[in-house]
């Protein structure tokens, strides 16, 4: 849309919004739509097409009932799957939580046009290069598309930019993937069942392995190669782990690749700070909302948007967490676990799904459990490693290894 105001030295008088969202990621998006929602005026600053927009990209939740975005939902999933290192399924139907998958491009126009159906709302391409406090609020510095300077105005700033580097930890690890959208020659695919871990590829000396298979038709799927370690891969290598992955375990047979996607995202107990300023706020996985155990940052961000966008309403500025104390312990306890080599990847993930009803896990992963279920989880984890490694946690030191935060899903 067309942004007005006066010219003047260094900028452009804009108008003063109660929000300035900085971003128009996965984070950005549901935060301006739960504001407009709620009638708080506010202004999301994305990017102009070029090299600073991201490619598509997809991010997968899981949720009862019918959520807000249901239309930008790409497909979903009632039955979910686990593969063992040696073939063995554990596959359930967690209801009531369904499997989504929603892309980027019909998110964004989902909230797009509900932006400009809102007296209260617009969207402002612009490349953002300083976010600071004011005397009355936050501002924002732009250079829109033609080249002028814009500053935007709030009584709040959110920036969901990513962070530089990763602030100081105990442990970091990545996980990183590549995946293929695939077309196969005949119909492989069963869309009724999602396969979350498939650990029937080889694993690497350090970390885990896993594939990962979204059917979203009988010859359609998002097929993709993931682990869980210290560095990425290349991308060729990520191809050729992912051809023996179609051809040697899934037997794919013929097929087209239409699209692929790439991500690195950081599994740390890192503190990511959610405030920057006295009127400025990080929002996303710039301020903690990815989990530190499963790498999930939507449904979070979801939760997290949606307080924010109450908290305002009622007069309370503020950045409520994104995920509770216990659940960040328990995920620096794993983190640990997996990265000291004390529990062995692939066997203590099967064995969790193979243990524990699938419904309840997966509320576990989403910080939805009670402290009597996460008690009963624990029981059936490797109680002696896991102990070991919670003991050892608080006498460790947090470092600042200048490793920069990568993209997420």
């Amino acid at each position: 849309m067309t942004v007005t105001g006066q010219a003047r030295t260094g900028g452009v008088r804009d108008r003063v919004d109660h929000a300035v969202i900085v971003g128009g990621g996965a984070a950005g998006l549901c935060l301006a739509h739960w504001l407009t929602g709620v009638g708080t005026g506010v202004t999301l600053v994305e990017a102009p097409e070029g090299p600073l927009r991201p490619a598509e990209r997809t991010w997968c939740y899981w949720e009862a009932g019918t959520g807000p975005f249901e239309e930008a939902v790409t497909a979903s999933w009632q039955r979910l799957r686990v593969r063992g290192p040696d073939g063995a399924v554990i596959e359930s139907d967690p209801a009531p939580l369904r499997y989504r998958m929603v892309r980027s491009g019909p998110f964004e126009r989902l909230v797009h046009s509900r932006l400009a159906a809102s007296p209260v709302g617009r969207l402002v391409r612009a490349t953002a290069h300083e976010v600071r406090d004011t005397r009355d609020g936050g501002e924002v510095h732009c250079t829109t598309p033609g080249g002028r300077p814009l500053v935007l105005r709030g009584r709040y700033v959110f920036d969901s930019r990513p962070v530089r580097v990763v602030p100081p930890h105990r442990t970091l690890l990545l996980q990183h993937f590549r995946g293929w959208f695939v077309r196969t020659a005949s119909p492989r695919f069963d869309p009724g069942v999602a396969d979350l871990m498939d650990f029937r590829v080889p694993q690497p000396r350090h970390g885990l392995a896993f594939g990962y298979v979204l059917p979203l038709a009988p010859d359609r799927a998002l097929v993709e190669y993931t682990e869980f370690s210290r560095a990425p891969l290349t991308t060729a290598a990520y191809d050729t782990a992912l051809s023996q992955y179609t051809a040697g375990v899934l037997g794919l047979g013929g097929f087209a690749v239409e699209s692929a996607e790439q991500g690195v995202i950081p599994m740390t107990d890192a503190r990511f700070p959610r405030r920057a300023g006295r009127a400025v706020f990080r929002i996303g996985a710039a301020g903690g909302a990815t989990r530190p155990a499963t790498g999930y940052t939507f449904a979070a961000v979801q939760r997290q948007s949606r307080a924010v966008a109450e908290a305002l309403q009622r007069g309370l500025p503020g950045m409520p967490p994104p995920h509770g104390r216990r659940a960040l312990a328990m995920d620096a306890v794993l983190l640990r676990a997996l990265d000291t080599g004390r529990v062995d990847g692939p066997r203590f993930f099967t064995e969790l799904f193979r243990r524990v009803p699938m419904e309840r896990l997966l509320r576990f992963l989403d910080g939805g459990s009670t402290p009597w279920e996460e008690f009963s989880i624990g029981l059936r984890t490797p109680v002696g490693p896991m102990l070991r490694t919670a003991a050892e946690l608080p006498f460790l030191a947090r470092r600042s290894t200048g490793r920069p935060e990568k993209s997420h899903r």
